[in-house]
């Protein structure tokens, strides 16, 4: 008898959707890029120092096409400002709560595709690579006509095409952001996949490529790292 069995971090319901929708991508873009190394925030992958100029969101831009396949030739690259001041908001009491904008936008036009990025990504490395990883997955998808403009799940499966192609990190970490201002706080999300199914997710990525106990989790933040060890320690069980 298992006294202590594990128990999945997400619902049955989003369980069974991701281990479905990871098979899928595995018959879609195939297990060679399931077997790719993971992409870190570290030199190996992002040699050069990252200020946020726009010369280095473009560098940025070119390696995630490289690597996804997306040919950048085909790409516009627009900025765009929500238009909240988020240190103006932190600074109420009143509206010192959560808020979130839209971190990125993709759209067809013509034979391109249009990716528009908020300015507000573009001063940290994390949430740029997120924000880009998630809009190059909408031209795999969507531009590539591999699913379908109204598929209903076609955003949460844009975000788990992120961990799939290596960027599952970037996208967990990114996914809940946390800071305090004086006298407020800020929580803000980003992303269609809560914590618990990014760490779900990137569990079965994981046990889908063999790993027990890969190196590369200890780049995840405390939150999606706990609801990964726990998806670890339930596939792990349930065999």
């Amino acid at each position: 008898m298992r006294w202590f069995a594990a128990r999945c971090p997400v619902a049955s319901e989003e369980q069974q959707w991701i281990e479905d929708s990871l098979d899928w991508l595995v018959g879609e873009f195939g297990a060679k890029v399931l077997r790719r190394s993971v992409v870190l925030p570290t030199p190996e992958f992002f040699p050069d120092t990252y200020a946020g100029t726009e010369a280095d969101v473009r560098r940025v831009i070119g390696s995630l096409c490289r690597r996804t396949g997306v040919d950048p030739d085909r790409l516009e690259i627009e900025f765009f400002d929500d238009g909240l001041d988020a240190e103006l908001l932190s600074s109420l009491p009143s509206l010192a709560g959560s808020w979130s904008g839209a971190a990125g936008h993709y759209q067809p036009r013509g034979d391109r595709a249009v990716i528009s990025i908020n300015s507000a990504e573009t001063g940290d490395l994390t949430s740029l690579v997120a924000t880009v990883a998630h809009e190059l997955g909408h031209v795999l998808l969507l531009g590539e006509q591999r699913i379908a403009p109204e598929r209903r799940d076609s955003e949460p499966l844009t975000d788990l095409l992120t961990v799939f192609f290596g960027y599952g990190v970037f996208s967990a970490n990114a996914a809940f952001e946390f800071s305090s201002h004086g006298s407020g706080w800020r929580a803000r999300r980003t992303g269609y996949l809560t914590e618990p199914m990014f760490g779900y997710a990137l569990a079965a990525y994981a046990w889908l490529r063999g790993e027990s106990d890969p190196a590369w989790a200890r780049h995840l933040d405390t939150n999606p790292r706990t609801y990964f060890k726990k998806g670890l320690r339930y596939l792990r069980q349930r065999g």
